[in-house]
């Protein structure tokens, strides 16, 4: 069989770089529709002319005009069993590679497309987008009705593999709503969402494309174009160095501007998607809310609220001129707890005709926001619902300001909105650990209300607490704990893991801020459910093992009065001949005759052998020089023991070779803020506390010990505190230190060493 092909004119390409004004005009409907037309022309003309029985049919982002700037090309070269269509396919695809275009693509007659869409859920989807470009109409126009009617057959029986999929790919990816640099079209929320809502919507399972959710499309396609555009490749995760350029580009404020955005569209494609899922599970279970008389079934859940067909509405008593104004939470409470999602029409009229709470609360409002604050796993699809169809702003003005905004230390994970419903469902895992679980939960909720605000979030956000606990109707003394609890979130790790525990002045300062058990136990729970909610950086067996010790220690000086006594070196170092090590799991030790500069070499030691320092002891015995380190390995590999041991005794022994490997080592720090040095006075019982806020990097307590050293200063201790990509490390210098001058020679000996 002969064929012609006409000469093909050049691939569409994107312009790189130009103005601002002249990349706007690539992003936006019309952008695309123009990109995509002009894909199409281009594939016609390299598409062989004059050739029955073949058609090129598009499917994905070109099948549907909705192209990115750098977008692949997914494309099927339709047949009816056409010979040489191998050869045809190689004249077709080897143009579109030489024009560096990225291609997906397949070669089928249409019984074989319609065989393996039946069975691969994602095939059937993508040929939902089928369109086509070239060639014989007929048969890319066969296809498309085949594919249609088959879907709309099929759909029911391949939603349970596709639900599978998508569940697999949000483990992955997680949610875009709540996420800093989120994948915008894997993660849940994302463009691939909205292909699955279009599916859905095909087969007649739910309405899913409602307004609101194609305006979300529309956005977060903007989002895309400008992002491909702004880093001049195909790419989807919008990261943080991308956010300034992409909200230019789409003429918002700034990054945060941007985050809110994308969060507020990828919240109503998830809840758009939940709603059809459930539709979809409806009609696979056959339920339609009916008994076998043909009467409606609804069970009754909780006062005013009953289960209909898996579903929670209000009951028709409920339902009058005056509703009562406890009723939203009230519903919001009763999902929650038995785990059942409020159905819509229920939620739109709880938004629409509920009336304001009265200030303070009716108990049975509070009642129901510790219920609901404290359901556990049912919290955060319910807390969802509530705040897509604006019921939490109806009971928390503050959350207008709060929600999807972002966190910008790279240890959080969450938007501040999510975090905080997180803190409180981590919260209630520690809830039969306190006298008082209802707030417990309250102020885990509560911790973070002040940030975004000017200042230090815990001191202003203590008095919005306060208020909020006021309006929600707790007494004067709750109010009281909760201000405390917000006032002093962060007092339990920041001293547990930048302190020495065993300086009385430590433990008698801890319990005069906190006052009494209760409130101590509060904030143990919640120092926990904190971490837990914000990310896997935020917590570690060490500093739980270092927060329990200084909470027994704070414990026992409220209920007796006594105070830690001073920790002995250990007896094994004190003897024998020198040098001395003691290595024991994570703990190491060494003792030699007294010396200055021990604590850097044994720190530059072992730096060298890949483990951090979580805390050093430093003292000298009867003319011995003692050092003990608390660590653990950087990569999660332990030392080598003998090699460790080998190296510990060349550096007790005074060889410098070790210490001079690192030095021939540049700092491999991140580009930060510049480090900053904080003195701390009567925080210890004998000892000026130096605090350093930099940027981590390897051999950083080797350099800045050694800093101290030879401006003279002495280290007792040490408290090595790691978040994200910056430390806080505590030095313990003896002495008085009253002097600015010698406080300036020290300090500036340290920033030159950082």
């Amino acid at each position: 069989m002969s064929y012609t092909v006409s000469e093909p004119s050049a691939a569409p390409r994107v312009p790189v770089g130009g103005s601002l004004a002249e990349l706007r005009e690539h992003i936006g409907a019309a952008a695309r529709l123009r990109r995509a037309a002009s894909l199409d022309d281009w594939l016609r003309s390299i598409f062989p002319s004059h050739l029955p029985g073949v058609s090129l049919v598009a499917v994905g982002g070109l099948g549907r005009r909705d192209c990115a700037p750098y977008s692949d090309l997914d494309l099927v070269l339709l047949h009816n069993g056409t010979a040489g269509i191998d050869r045809i396919a190689s004249g077709l695809w080897y143009p579109i590679w030489d024009a560096r275009l990225g291609l997906d693509h397949s070669v089928r007659t249409i019984p074989e497309a319609l065989s393996v869409a039946v069975d691969d859920v994602k095939v059937a989807l993508g040929l939902l987008d089928a369109r086509h470009v070239a060639g014989d109409k007929a048969l890319s126009a066969e296809l498309v009705a085949a594919t249609g009617d088959q879907w709309r057959r099929t759909a029911v029986r391949l939603l349970p593999q596709l639900k599978e999929i998508s569940q697999t790919r949000w483990a992955t990816h997680g949610e875009l709503a709540f996420l800093l640099e989120g994948d915008l079209k894997e993660a849940a929320g994302g463009l691939r969402d909205l292909t699955i809502l279009r599916g859905m919507g095909r087969a007649g399972i739910a309405d899913t494309m409602r307004p609101a959710v194609r305006a979300a499309d529309l956005r977060l396609l903007d989002t895309r174009d400008a992002l491909h555009l702004a880093v001049g490749r195909r790419v989807d995760r919008l990261v943080a160095q991308e956010r300034g350029t992409v909200a230019e580009l789409l003429d918002l404020d700034d990054g945060d501007a941007l985050l809110r955005r994308v969060a507020g569209d990828a919240r109503t494609i998830a809840h758009a998607l939940d709603d059809a899922w459930r539709a979809a599970d409806r009609l696979r279970s056959g339920r339609r809310g009916l008994s076998p008389a043909g009467k409606s079934v609804r069970r009754p859940v909780a006062r005013d609220v009953v289960e209909h067909d898996g579903e929670l509405v209000l009951a028709r008593t409920a339902i009058g001129p005056t509703p009562d104004p406890t009723l939203s939470l009230r519903v919001a409470a009763a999902a929650a707890t038995v785990r059942l999602p409020i159905a819509r029409a229920t939620a739109e009229w709880l938004a629409t005709f509920s009336p304001p709470l009265s200030a303070p609360w009716p108990p049975a409002a509070r009642a129901a926001l510790v219920s609901l604050l404290g359901s556990g796993p049912g919290l955060l699809p319910t807390w969802e619902t509530c705040d897509r169809y604006g019921l939490i702003d109806a009971w928390l003005p503050e959350w207008a300001r709060m929600r999807s905004l972002p966190q910008h230390h790279p240890i959080h994970r969450f938007t501040l909105d999510r975090h905080l419903v997180q803190a409180a469902y981590e919260a209630s895992s520690f809830a039969r650990e306190v006298d008082r679980p209802d707030l417990l939960l309250i102020g885990a909720f509560l911790h973070d209300v002040g940030k975004g605000l000017p200042g230090d979030h815990s001191t202003v956000g203590a008095p919005i607490a306060a208020s909020i606990a006021t309006r929600i109707g707790l007494p004067p003394a709750d109010v009281a704990v909760i201000s405390s609890l917000v006032r002093l979130h962060l007092l339990l790790p920041d001293v547990a893991t930048r302190r020495d525990l065993s300086d009385p002045m430590t433990i008698s300062s801890v319990a005069a801020e906190v006052g009494d058990a209760t409130t101590l136990d509060l904030l143990h729970a919640l120092a926990r459910a904190d971490a837990h909610a914000t990310g896997p950086a935020a917590w570690s067996d060490w500093k739980e093992r270092l927060m329990a010790q200084l909470v027994s220690r704070v414990h026992t000086a409220l209920d007796t009065g006594a105070l830690p006594a001073p920790p002995q070196p250990d007896p094994e170092l004190l003897s024998g001949d020198l040098p001395a090590l003691h290595l024991d799991g994570d703990r190491v030790a060494v003792a030699t005759a007294d010396r200055r500069g021990l604590l850097g070499s044994v720190a530059a030691c072992l730096a060298m052998h890949r483990l951090d320092v979580l805390s050093a002891d430093a003292s000298t015995v009867d003319g011995r020089a003692i050092v003990e380190f608390v660590t653990q390995p950087r990569y999660g590999s332990p030392a080598d023991p003998i090699a460790l041991a080998a190296d510990l005794r060349r550096v007790a022994a005074g060889d410098v070779s070790v210490t001079q490997r690192l030095r021939a080592r540049p700092p491999l720090g991140r580009e930060a803020a510049a480090p900053r040095v904080v003195w701390l006075r009567e925080v210890a019982t004998d000892a000026v506390v130096l605090e350093l806020r930099a940027a981590d990097s390897a051999g950083l307590l080797y350099r800045v010990a050694t800093a101290l050293d030879e401006a003279g200063a002495q280290v007792r201790a040490a408290r090595i505190s790691t978040l994200g990509g910056d430390v806080v490390d505590a030095f313990y210098l003896e002495g008085a230190w009253a002097g600015p001058a010698d406080r300036d020679r020290v300090e500036a000996a340290v920033l030159a060493a950082v």
